[in-house]
Protein backbone atom coordinates (compact mmCIF):
# COMPACT_ATOMS: atom_id res chain seq x y z
CA UNK A 1 0.00 0.00 0.00
CA UNK A 2 1.17 3.44 -0.92
CA UNK A 3 1.60 6.13 1.66
CA UNK A 4 0.02 9.09 0.53
CA UNK A 5 1.99 11.10 2.91
CA UNK A 6 5.26 10.31 1.46
CA UNK A 7 6.98 13.59 -0.52
CA UNK A 8 9.33 12.07 -3.42
CA UNK A 9 10.84 13.61 -6.30
CA UNK A 10 13.06 11.53 -8.50
CA UNK A 11 15.39 13.42 -10.61
CA UNK A 12 16.90 11.63 -13.84
CA UNK A 13 20.38 13.56 -14.91
CA UNK A 14 21.46 14.23 -18.51
CA UNK A 15 22.35 11.32 -21.17
CA UNK A 16 26.13 13.16 -20.11
CA UNK A 17 26.76 13.75 -16.78
CA UNK A 18 30.08 14.90 -16.44
CA UNK A 19 32.01 14.80 -12.89
CA UNK A 20 34.56 17.79 -13.94
CA UNK A 21 32.50 19.71 -15.72
CA UNK A 22 32.11 23.63 -14.67
CA UNK A 23 29.44 24.87 -12.79
CA UNK A 24 27.10 26.71 -15.45
CA UNK A 25 24.25 27.70 -12.78
CA UNK A 26 21.97 27.63 -15.70
CA UNK A 27 19.70 24.49 -16.21
CA UNK A 28 16.00 23.39 -17.56
CA UNK A 29 13.73 21.04 -16.13
CA UNK A 30 12.53 18.19 -18.33
CA UNK A 31 10.25 15.32 -17.57
CA UNK A 32 10.05 11.70 -18.08
CA UNK A 33 11.56 12.17 -21.91
CA UNK A 34 14.75 12.83 -22.61
CA UNK A 35 15.39 16.59 -22.48
CA UNK A 36 17.56 18.63 -24.86
CA UNK A 37 19.06 22.05 -24.81
CA UNK A 38 19.13 24.23 -27.56
CA UNK A 39 22.35 22.67 -28.91
CA UNK A 40 20.37 19.48 -28.79
CA UNK A 41 22.80 18.20 -26.21
CA UNK A 42 21.61 16.13 -23.34
CA UNK A 43 24.05 16.98 -20.94
CA UNK A 44 24.74 18.27 -16.92
CA UNK A 45 28.08 18.95 -14.76
CA UNK A 46 28.15 17.31 -11.23
CA UNK A 47 28.08 20.82 -9.79
CA UNK A 48 24.97 22.08 -11.86
CA UNK A 49 22.95 18.94 -10.82
CA UNK A 50 23.87 19.06 -6.90
CA UNK A 51 22.73 23.11 -7.41
CA UNK A 52 19.70 22.05 -8.77
CA UNK A 53 19.06 19.32 -6.49
CA UNK A 54 19.84 21.70 -3.54
CA UNK A 55 17.21 24.19 -5.45
CA UNK A 56 14.25 21.38 -5.26
CA UNK A 57 15.10 20.14 -1.72
CA UNK A 58 14.39 23.81 -0.51
CA UNK A 59 11.61 25.15 -3.17
CA UNK A 60 9.95 21.57 -3.75
CA UNK A 61 9.00 22.63 -7.20
CA UNK A 62 8.03 19.29 -8.26
CA UNK A 63 6.97 17.02 -5.40
CA UNK A 64 6.02 13.05 -6.53
CA UNK A 65 7.33 13.64 -10.30
CA UNK A 66 9.77 12.42 -12.30
CA UNK A 67 11.99 14.97 -13.83
CA UNK A 68 15.20 15.25 -15.60
CA UNK A 69 18.03 18.02 -15.75
CA UNK A 70 20.43 19.55 -18.70
CA UNK A 71 22.43 22.69 -18.67
CA UNK A 72 20.96 25.43 -20.87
Amino acid sequence: MADKNRQWTYISPAGDFQADGAKSGKWLWGGEELTLNAKGESIISYADYAAALVEEITKGNHIKQRISLVRE
